[in-house]
């Protein structure tokens, strides 16, 4: 039998995070998402991980521990880095739900869930390892000139 050039369940895009302390990362995603751990490797000084892998719903998530002796010296945590600009979405059947558990497992609540202007309640966090996570939940299916409306009222609003 051949061997498979994209293993199953990794066909679409797959975030691969760098935190410090992946195993501490692997309790809180667990804790605070319901993520299963697929398979971790421990790096050769016995202390980090090299390599794991979450499932997290139907989707992967691959996370290791920052290595800045393989990186120029430099870590590439959002933590050392100030943040990062990138931001992790998942729709849930209940994204105030979801909030709650995330903040109960010590993440910070960045944006409290509100009705949005394009149908979705949504809201965001900030894991204890410096990853922004956006949570929606679908509430109103709207024609792009019902969206275009709201957006416009949205704005005009807008504190500024």
């Amino acid at each position: 039998m051949p061997v498979k050039p994209i293993p199953n369940g990794a066909e679409g895009v797959i975030p691969h995070l760098i935190v410090d302390d992946a195993n501490k990362a692997l309790e809180f995603y667990k804790q605070a998402f319901g993520a299963e751990v697929v398979s971790k490797a421990p790096a050769p000084d016995g202390k980090r991980l090299m390599h794991a892998e979450l499932k997290v719903g139907n989707s992967r998530i691959y996370l290791n521990d920052d290595f800045p002796e393989y990186s120029g010296g430099k870590s590439r945590t959002p933590t050392a880095l100030g943040g990062s600009p990138v931001i992790l979405h998942r729709y849930v059947e209940d994204c105030d739900a979801v909030i709650k558990r995330a903040e109960k497992a010590g993440a910070k609540v960045t944006m409290p869930p509100q009705d949005q202007f394009w149908g979705d309640r949504y809201g965001t966090i900030r894991d204890p390892f410096g990853h922004t996570w956006s949570f929606a939940t679908h509430v109103k299916d709207m024609t792009p000139e019902e969206m275009a409306a709201a957006m416009e009222e949205a704005f005009a609003n807008a504190p500024k």
